[in-house]
């Protein structure tokens, strides 16, 4: 095999650009793990989240699912229907 060989020059030139490519996949990732770090970092400064009037997130779904039964019902009176 020589070195001038067009089918050995192609093979080089694809696994340099694969390798190019993987190393700048590589690097993205390793820059949204960091960004992802920090994202939760930032979060565990500040605290829980609070939704309105002090309620914690899982307090202000239960909260939204509570008012949602509330409309369903509310809306069955307004038709006629019995419950």
């Amino acid at each position: 095999m020589q070195m001038s060989d067009p089918t050995f020059v192609i093979a080089i030139t694809a696994l340099v650009g694969l390798s190019v490519v993987v190393a700048a996949l590589l690097r993205g990732w390793h820059s949204w793990l960091a960004l992802k770090r920090q994202e939760l970092e930032n979060r565990r400064t500040r605290g829980p989240i609070e939704i309105e009037g002090g309620a914690g997130e899982g307090a202000a779904r239960i909260e939204i699912a509570d008012l949602k039964e509330r409309i369903r019902k509310l809306e069955a009176i307004a038709n006629g229907v019995d419950l």
